[in-house]
C-alpha cells in the first residue's frame, strides 16, 4: 500500500461518508500494517505521513477542506474562505 493509493481510498471515504477524520484514516494504516505512511506528532500521536498529505492534496486541491480543530476533512461550501483551511 503505498500513499497514491491510500490517498485515492481517502477520495473514496470522503464522497461516500461527506466528511473524513484524521484518526479513521491513521486507524486503516494501522490495520494494514502501513504505518510507513505514519509519523509520530510532537504530542506522541500517531498522524499522517506528508507524503501521503501531499498525495491527498492533489487530489482535492480544489474541493476539500481541513478542519483544524476537529481534524477532519470535509468538501469546501461557498462559505469557506479561500485556502485549504476552514472553520468548521
Amino acid at each position: 500500500m503505498n500513499a497514491p493509493e491510500v490517498s485515492m481510498w481517502m477520495r473514496s471515504q470522503l464522497e461516500n461518508e461527506g466528511c473524513l477524520y484524521q484518526d479513521d484514516v491513521v486507524d486503516y494504516l494501522v490495520r494494514a500494517g502501513a504505518e510507513s505512511l505514519l509519523r509520530e506528532n510532537s504530542d506522541g500521536n500517531l498522524a499522517l505521513e506528508r507524503k501521503l498529505l501531499n498525495e491527498f492534496r492533489k487530489l482535492t486541491q480544489d474541493d476539500v477542506v481541513w478542519v483544524k480543530p476537529e481534524k477532519y476533512w470535509r468538501f469546501r461550501v461557498p462559505e469557506d474562505e479561500p485556502g485549504r483551511d476552514a472553520r468548521g
